[in-house]
């Protein structure tokens, strides 16, 4: 069971995380089209962050980025035409994928984003868990405990609980639900590959998620096909029962390197390992393909409550496009700037509520979105000399 060879480059070198994104035929030199669907709840103040971002990158780059809009999704969509995630959006989605273009997600509730993994078979998602500097001293952690983390948390996306089959039974007990899954050995190799991939290019260490009492089949067939994927390939190979990789993920967290795991498994890890990065606003994810196709989402919810309310973090949703740059667009210059952004906002004392010290100035979604791009474009600026000679 040969391991693929991804398009990941060495670490500390600009690549691409994924190695499924590659460039289109479709996209025409400086021009790179998005397909955009702002979400529900916080979402469209999050999108709306991040349009004076991109304003900075079209003012002081060459790159154009034209976005196409779609319609509603999660609980929005089910309102209006009792479904998630709509054969309109179905549609959108399809036709900007086929054309190259990325999609950039705000959140949806309900089942949209399963339904849209399993729709376009969207199988690998990728959760970076890299504190930003600036941030190493709030949240609950201790600060010598996000000292040099690097995650990169790896999640199957298409099989598992979440894509189950369900259905309730009435009983003279009342009613008894039901939940059947299972995963195919072939997507189990997919996933494994990649992970194995990711490793080699980072520090070589793999860590293998599962739970051999309770869910004994499936994690059988996990860790044979991890050590089938890991001959030969001089990856360090690690077993942890999930109980164990949650809290191992926060009380030793710089021992981690790549984790490989269930769908959702995966789910609950990547959000306890959120409290690494300072705040479950922080966080952001993508999703890929086999294909190529790309979504873009943060690692949050829709947070209704905080909905309209200008508090809500864009960070996350900010980080997301800065991800977007370098997986789907191959702009690694420009994806590093934004996250020094990112962190250089923060170091000047600039906070949304969800992060906020003492002695930082509380800002709104908005005008976190507005000091990122501000500084994005003193980043690009500085950067002016040295990309006319490239």
């Amino acid at each position: 069971m040969p391991t693929k060879q991804m398009n990941i480059e060495k670490k500390n070198s600009p690549r691409r995380l994924s190695g499924l994104v590659s460039d289109h035929p479709l996209r025409s030199g400086n021009i790179l089209p998005m397909a955009v669907l702002p979400g529900e709840g916080i979402g469209p103040e999050l999108m709306a962050a991040c349009e004076p971002v991109l304003r900075a990158l079209e003012t002081h780059t060459m790159q154009r980025f034209p976005r196409e809009y779609g319609g509603k999704i999660g609980k929005q969509a089910m309102v209006d035409s009792g479904t998630s995630l709509t054969g309109d959006v179905i549609n959108f989605c399809r036709q900007n994928f086929q054309q190259g273009a990325p999609l950039f997600c705000g959140p949806g509730g309900d089942r949209f984003v399963y339904k849209l993994r399993s729709e376009f078979d969207i199988y690998c998602k990728f959760v970076p868990i890299a504190p930003l500097p600036a941030l190493r001293d709030t949240g609950v952690m201790r600060e010598e405990a996000v000292d040099n983390v690097d995650i990169l948390l790896i999640r199957e996306n298409v099989g598992g609980v979440y894509q189950g089959a369900w259905h309730f039974e009435h009983t003279d007990h009342g009613r008894r639900a039901h939940h059947s899954f299972q995963y195919d050995e072939s997507h189990v190799q997919r996933i494994i590959e990649i992970a194995v991939a990711a490793a080699r290019q980072r520090k070589g260490q793999l860590c293998v998620v599962h739970k051999p009492g309770g869910t004994p089949t499936i994690s059988e067939l996990w860790s044979e096909v991890a050590m089938q994927c890991t001959v030969g390939a001089d990856v360090e190979l690690r077993f942890l029962e999930v109980d164990t990789a949650a809290y191992l993920l926060l009380a030793e967290a710089d021992s981690f390197d790549v984790v490989v795991t269930p769908n959702m498994f995966g789910d609950v890890l990547a959000d306890a390992a959120a409290l690494l990065l300072g705040s479950r606003g922080m966080s952001y994810s993508y999703n890929v393909s086999e294909a190529g196709y790309a979504v873009y989402q943060t690692g949050h919810g829709a947070a209704y409550d905080l909905a309209g309310t200008g508090v809500a973090n864009p960070l996350g949703q900010i980080q997301t496009l800065a991800a977007l740059l370098r997986e789907s667009f191959g702009l690694f210059d420009y994806s590093e700037a934004l996250f020094k952004a990112c962190n250089q906002v923060l170091t000047d004392g600039l906070r949304t509520r969800d992060i906020m010290t003492k002695e930082a100035r509380l800002v709104s979604t908005e005008e976190m979105g507005a000091a990122v791009a501000d500084q994005l474009a003193t980043e690009l600026m500085a950067m002016k000399p040295l990309l006319a000679t490239n």
